[in-house]
């Protein structure tokens, strides 16, 4: 399912010529997350490495994986949305083997966001991926 979702993100920015208008986009996808409870936003759910407050709670059921996310700035609210899109629900194994600079370089984010920006991308991506291979090291 992830994938799909991924998926219909690339086809929705490949539609969208404008970057303003990909931006925007970006930003809805972050409003339409899931809230994160005020109670998981504490120091060993935050990202290091964010210019931006960024909190993510992994979840693991029957093996799959999942997470809340938040931030303080919209735009990375939206990114959130994005890996959730790529990550979400796919088999905890599989997820640290999944080339997240390769399918966002789909999108062109890695030309569009700004050197901080890009950052905090690579750090959510980093955490998400050692999460997911702590957790899969424990099933193995």
């Amino acid at each position: 399912m992830a994938q799909e979702d991924f998926d219909e993100i690339a086809e929705t920015f490949e539609f969208l010529d404008d970057w303003e208008d990909r931006y925007r986009h970006v930003i809805e996808l972050g409003r339409a997350l899931a809230p994160m409870p005020e109670a998981l936003k504490v120091p060993a759910n935050k990202v290091n490495g964010c210019a931006s407050q960024v909190w993510l709670f992994p979840q693991i059921d029957n093996a799959r994986f999942d997470f809340l996310g938040d931030s303080d700035a919209m735009i990375v609210r939206g990114l959130i949305a994005v890996l959730h899109a790529l990550y979400a629900g796919r088999p905890v194994a599989e997820v640290p083997g999944i080339d997240a600079a390769a399918e966002l370089r789909r999108l062109g984010l890695d030309e569009h966001l700004s050197s901080q920006r890009s950052n905090g991308l690579r750090a959510m991506v980093d955490r998400i991926r050692a999460v997911a291979g702590a957790e899969g090291d424990t099933h193995a």
